[in-house]
């Protein structure tokens, strides 16, 4: 099938490498793989405050740029949630509502996409480390989004995945909450921290590039030796 790849604009600026990755999956396995230059935001960070109709005006473009398209993957559960499921609310009552509605099925979250409706589970990856995973807030409470990534790290060639007791704790970064609230956001965060340095885990892996940043910006602060990684980048290694 034709894979139109919406890159959220946190992954385009500071995180390309996932992005490449996902291509790479994707074309391994035969699918086409469109990627829009633009809109480059879903307008979440707007809808998370409050300023719906900054949302609208941003999240128009989206829809209308993805209208036709067969499948959308998101390199995202937050970013994903918000096409999925916020998306018709955002657009109730409004002459886009429609539109909303017969995107937010066509809309996948990466793992979700891979293993729900592509049935794909084993890519030959190989990742001899010790690794321990994070669930993104939105990926797992909006999206039900628990199994799939865990499904894909079973089938890595030497990858050793222990949980850590926090695995579905708030990172605590949350878009703007994170600058609205520092202290409270730093403290989730080194809660997190905390629970993944125990698990003596090489590397914390997850859906959501903007939660390893929160957490690999502590983690560097501290000095720890742990590292993050998107799931997409460890699923492209051969």
């Amino acid at each position: 099938m034709t894979i139109s790849l919406f890159i959220p604009c946190f992954v385009d600026l500071m995180y390309p490498q996932v992005g490449i990755a996902m291509v790479r999956i994707f074309e391994k396995l035969g699918h086409q793989v469109d990627c829009p230059k633009t809109p480059a935001c879903c307008g979440q960070p707007a809808f998370n405050t409050g300023y719906w109709d900054e949302s609208r005006a941003i999240a128009i473009p989206m829809l209308e740029a993805l209208k036709d398209a067969e499948a959308v993957v998101i390199a995202s559960g937050s970013c994903g949630a918000m096409l999925k499921v916020f998306y018709p609310e955002l657009f109730a009552g409004t002459k886009y509502e429609q539109a909303a509605r017969e995107l937010a099925p066509r809309c996948w979250e990466f793992s979700g996409f891979l293993v729900n409706k592509l049935g794909v589970t084993d890519l030959g990856a190989k990742f001899p480390h010790k690794v321990t995973f994070h669930d993104g807030c939105h990926g797992l409470r909006e999206l039900n989004n628990k199994r799939p990534p865990r499904d894909l790290l079973a089938k890595v060639w030497g990858l050793e995945l222990v949980e850590m007791d926090a695995a579905e704790t708030c990172c605590g970064f949350g878009g703007t909450f994170s600058a609205k609230f520092p202290a409270i956001s730093t403290a989730m965060g080194d809660m997190k921290c905390t629970s993944a340095l125990a698990t003596q885990a090489e590397y914390i892996v997850s859906c959501d590039s903007s939660c390893l940043m929160q957490v690999q910006g502590l983690l560097d602060r501290q000095q720890k030796p742990i590292k993050t990684i998107h799931l997409a980048e460890i699923l492209a290694q051969q």
